[in-house]
């Protein structure tokens, strides 16, 4: 579960499959995602769910009755004694909620999964989007990252 990848910060990663939903990414995949955003070491969790307990968690966390795409727990916040510029939390998918957004915004699924986990990763480092102008730092932080990927600016509309 854990390992040190050279130079740059350290991750230990688990990665949960709690869905039956067939077609997930690979934990390499997800590793590399998430170290691409990564500006520090970093305990994560990522956790692909279905709509019920996507639904459960929204609902008694954010007080959001429906399954969302993605939701993050930072445990930085809190008075654990994690060590300092170590990012610790959970990144939760509804892989069913994935599959309908990215086919309804024709997206390749892979790469709808990757920006959710560098969207995720960044929220665990600060970012956030709840203004316009956090909002704009973080998208462009994210389409510059998915572009080392190959993958379009999520942002940006084809029609």
């Amino acid at each position: 579960m854990s390992q040190a990848d050279g130079p740059g910060p350290r991750l230990s990663l688990a990665v949960q499959y709690a869905s039956d939903v067939s077609d997930l990414p690979k934990r390499a995949q997800i590793r590399r995602w998430i170290q691409s955003a990564l500006n520090h070491s970093a305990d994560i969790t990522v956790r692909f769910v279905d709509e019920v307990e996507a639904r459960a968690l929204n609902r008694d966390y954010r007080d959001k009755d429906y399954a969302t795409n993605v939701l993050t727990f930072d445990y930085n916040e809190s008075e654990s004694g994690i060590e300092p510029n170590m990012i610790s939390g959970d990144i939760v998918i509804c892989a069913v909620v994935v599959e309908k957004e990215a086919a309804a915004q024709r997206k390749r699924l892979i790469d709808h999964y990757a920006h959710l986990i560098v969207h995720g990763v960044l929220h665990l480092q600060g970012f956030d989007h709840e203004d316009a102008a956090d909002a704009d730092i973080m998208e462009t932080r994210e389409a510059a990252i998915l572009k080392r990927f190959g993958i379009a600016n999520p942002y940006l509309s084809d029609i």
